[in-house]
């Protein structure tokens, strides 16, 4: 599968990879060598630094290449946020506890089963570090969410990547068939990021169940707020009974915080101990930040609205792709991967001179294209420029 731009990338500019090579120790040294190595994000148009990448091109009139949530913050997260930048020169200790208690007594737990930290980035990474150092293999699929494997490969743990099933789902057997007495950590993305597939919430409980006695399972669940019941589905329930799991959760998506940076891990405190030591935890995420979380977490207004405008978009997608002869793969998600019939980069390229910035991939030997759900009239500049060239 391709090259591409993953959120640990977007750190390889900071002072710490700038200036501190030489403090680290060798792994975390090759792991911040090997990032600021990683190349910058291709939107198919020349740009001169990586800042330009990620902001796009001047003319863009849709940004659908980074799953982001163009419908949100919320307005009270928004005042909140406001409000707190009189008291914001104090170090917002006591507003993380406030956090870790209120996302605790939401999902029935202690605060000792809770990390949070600026965005499920740092948290995927001090995972990363914790079980590459223990040695062993790393069991994900192909394609799936990057971040974790690829941090940890830079440690030189193995990755073990296992193809997706033939309707474009994580194999579950099969990953649990890669599990050995060398096998240090399964990563899951449910859903599952680019495909936007969903598993069985019922079998993945039982894989949970049965191979968390073998191995530690992290579960990105980072989409998991766009499915129809997020309450039933998360595997949160199997920390509570006490697996061995490790569910990863984000902000950044449905509650519009991708550019403010909260998220955080549910697991058993003895892990939250271990993992902790590899990142900066709650002191990373700024107080306004901290006080839009705590405003719009839960807002079941706020989330009615955002998922309707959501389902929306995706459903005028799934129209314009039907129309122009186009198959897809259903999204659980908030972005829609389709196969192309022409080659991915110049696709990303023809539709970036058009002002729409979408991703490529390329896998069992298909191109494809994913693209995130956007404000109606982004959709409507995705589809103008789209007929063009289907």
């Amino acid at each position: 599968m391709e090259t591409s731009m993953n959120r640990r990338n977007w750190l390889k500019s900071s002072a710490l990879l700038a200036g501190g090579l030489a403090f680290l120790p060798s792994g975390l040294s090759a792991l911040a060598a090997n990032r600021s190595a990683a190349p910058a994000f291709d939107l198919g148009v020349p740009l001169t630094d990586e800042a330009a990448a990620l902001a796009g091109p001047p003319e863009m009139k849709a940004r659908l290449l980074a799953n982001e949530n163009p419908f949100g913050p919320s307005e009270k997260a928004k005042q909140a946020m406001v409000e707190a930048m009189s008291t914001s020169y104090q170090y917002p200790f006591m507003y993380t506890r406030e956090l870790v208690k209120k996302i605790a007594e939401h999902e029935g737990l202690t605060p000792e089963h809770i990390m949070v930290d600026a965005g499920s980035s740092p948290l995927l990474q001090a995972t990363a570090i914790y079980y590459a150092q223990k040695g062993g293999a790393i069991i994900t699929g192909d394609p799936s969410y990057r971040d974790l494997p690829d941090s940890a490969k830079d440690l030189n743990a193995t990755i073990v990547e296992v193809p997706l099933t033939k309707d474009y789902k994580l194999d579950l057997d099969g990953m649990e068939k890669k599990v050995g007495t060398g096998t240090a950590l399964m990563y899951l993305c449910n859903p599952n990021n680019p495909t936007g597939t969903m598993l069985d919430t019922a079998k993945l409980k039982a894989f949970c169940e049965r191979v968390s006695k073998k191995v530690p399972i992290f579960i990105d669940e980072a989409y998991i707020d766009y499915v129809p019941d997020p309450q039933t589905t998360t595997m949160i329930d199997a920390v509570k009974k006490g697996q061995n799991v490790i569910v990863a959760r984000t902000f950044s998506k449905l509650y519009g915080f991708a550019g403010l940076r909260v998220g955080y891990i549910v697991a058993q405190p003895e892990t939250i101990k271990l993992l902790s030591k590899y990142t900066v935890g709650g002191m990373s995420i700024s107080a306004p930040a901290i006080h839009g979380a705590l405003a719009t977490y839960q807002d079941q207004a706020f989330i009615k609205e955002t998922l309707q405008k959501t389902l929306a978009s995706k459903q005028f997608l799934y129209e314009t792709l039907k129309k122009e002869g186009y198959e897809y793969i259903p999204s659980s998600t908030n972005f829609v991967m389709f196969p192309l019939k022409m080659e991915g980069k110049r696709f990303v390229e023809e539709m970036a001179r058009r002002g729409v910035g979408i991703r490529n991939w390329k896998f069992n030997n298909q191109e494809w294209c994913r693209v995130s759900i956007g404000r109606m009239d982004e959709m409507q500049a995705f589809a103008d420029a789209f007929k063009q060239l289907s």
